[in-house]
C-alpha cells in the first residue's frame, strides 16, 4: 500500500501516485469499468484522480461523475484534482474561435462550478490553473481562486506548467498558498531539474506533480535511439532490483528525488496500475540515480 504525501505544509494530502483521467474517454470503459479501475487503484493506495475540464473534449469529468454516482463508497475514498484555464476549439464550444487561455474571474468560477457538477462532488480537493496565461490579470485571477477557497468549493489551489517567475507573480497576490506545480517530467524530460522549476518547488516546500512520467510513451518507441539507450540502462539496473521492469524503474527514478515528485499515471489498465505501485518499493541509491541521468542526458555530469 502506498503511503500518501502532503503536497504542501497546509495540504492537500494525496496518494504517492495519481491516476490520470485524461484518456478516460478514449479508453471506452463503461461505468462498471471505470468503477473497477478506481477500485483497483484504491486497493494499491492510488486514491487521487487527476482531471481537467478539457480532457476528452470536455467529456472525462462527466464520464467519471456518471460512473461514480451510484458508488458513494468509492467517491468517499478519492481525492479529486482538476484544472481550468484552457479553452479548446470544439464543436461543444462553438463560441471559441481560436484555442486560447482564460484566467478571468468569470471563467475560473464557472469552470470550477461546472467541474463540481459534472464530477458529482461538493468540493474540489485541488484546483490547478492548467497553463500560464500571457494575458493574465494576476490580481483578478488570484481573487477568483481565493474566492473559491473561501467559499469552500475548492480546498486547495495550484498551477500546472508554470515557470518559477509565473508562480512568484500569482503567489504574490494570493491569500491561499500555491500547493503544487504539475509539470512535464520524466527520464526523457530533464529540463525542470536544471531550469529552476524543481528548485522553486523545493524553495516553497511544495511537492510537484509529473505528467507524462514515461515521456508520453516515447520511452518504448522502437526507432528512438535515445529511448533505446535509456531502456537498456533502466533494464540493467532493474535486474539488480529484483528484476524491476523498465516502467517501474522510470517511476522509481522520479520517486527517489528529494523534491517528492508525484507521478501522474496515464493508464486505464489495472495491471499497469499495480505494476506502477510496486515501484515505490524500489531503492535507488545516488549512483543508480546518476547512472540513469547520464543515460538520459547522453553525457556525464560536468
Amino acid at each position: 500500500m502506498l503511503a500518501p504525501v502532503d503536497l504542501h505544509a497546509q495540504g492537500p494530502r494525496v496518494s504517492r501516485l495519481l491516476l490520470g483521467a485524461w484518456r478516460l474517454a478514449q479508453s471506452r470503459l463503461d461505468n462498471a469499468g471505470i468503477r473497477n479501475l478506481v477500485a483497483a487503484a484504491i486497493d494499491v493506495g492510488i486514491t487521487t484522480i487527476d482531471h481537467a475540464d478539457i480532457y476528452g473534449d470536455y467529456a472525462c469529468e462527466r464520464l467519471f461523475g456518471a460512473a461514480l454516482i451510484d458508488a458513494p463508497d468509492l467517491k468517499r475514498q478519492v481525492q479529486i484534482v482538476t484544472k481550468c484555464g484552457i479553452k479548446l476549439r470544439s464543436q461543444l464550444r462553438p463560441e471559441h474561435r481560436v484555442k486560447h487561455y482564460d484566467t478571468s474571474r468569470a471563467h475560473i468560477i464557472a469552470s470550477a462550478e461546472n467541474s463540481l457538477r459534472f464530477l458529482g462532488v461538493e468540493r474540489l480537493d485541488l484546483l490547478l490553473l492548467h497553463r500560464p496565461d500571457p494575458f493574465m490579470d494576476a490580481d483578478a485571477t488570484a481573487a477568483a481562486l481565493d474566492e473559491l477557497v473561501a467559499s469552500g468549493k475548492v480546498a486547495h489551489i495550484g498551477v500546472s506548467n508554470f515557470a518559477p517567475s509565473q508562480m512568484d507573480l500569482l503567489g504574490s497576490r494570493l491569500r491561499a498558498p500555491l500547493t503544487t506545480n504539475q509539470i512535464e517530467l520524466s527520464v526523457l524530460q530533464l529540463a525542470p531539474f536544471t531550469d529552476g522549476t524543481l528548485d522553486a518547488c523545493q524553495l516553497r516546500r511544495m511537492a510537484p506533480m509529473a505528467w507524462s512520467p514515461l515521456g508520453g510513451g516515447r520511452l518504448f518507441a522502437e526507432g528512438d535511439a535515445h529511448a533505446r539507450r535509456l531502456r537498456d540502462t533502466l533494464y540493467r539496473i532493474g535486474q539488480k532490483k529484483n528484476g524491476a521492469s523498465i516502467e517501474q524503474m522510470a517511476y522509481a527514478w522520479l520517486l527517489a528525488h528529494p523534491a517528492r515528485i508525484v507521478p501522474v499515471l496515464g493508464t486505464s489498465k489495472i495491471e499497469r496500475l499495480r505494476e506502477a505501485a510496486r515501484a515505490i518499493d524500489l531503492d535507488l541509491d545516488r549512483q543508480d540515480w546518476f547512472e540513469i541521468w547520464q543515460a538520459a542526458a547522453g553525457n556525464e555530469v560536468p
